[in-house]
């Protein structure tokens, strides 16, 4: 009567869960990297930002420029 469920029919079902939650955690952990990454911005990014929204001069921008690459902010 159970002669359909032999033994490679069972190591392939626990292969298959196995390959199935490999993938599930991998496009979990790549969606949550992914979001995590895209609100990240250098510093050198946001004095650009509001050199060119005008907050700030260019003499402003560039003091402010030589700080940040002197490692002094």
């Amino acid at each position: 009567m159970m002669y359909y469920m032999d033994m490679n029919m069972t190591i392939f079902h626990g292969l298959a869960m196995l390959v199935f939650w490999i993938i599930f955690f991998y496009i979990i952990f790549s969606v949550y990297k992914s979001n995590n990454n895209e609100n990240v911005e250098s510093a050198f990014d946001i004095l650009e930002k509001r050199l060119v929204r005008g907050e700030i001069s260019k003499e402003q921008f560039d003091d402010l420029k030589n700080h940040i690459t002197k490692g002094e902010v």
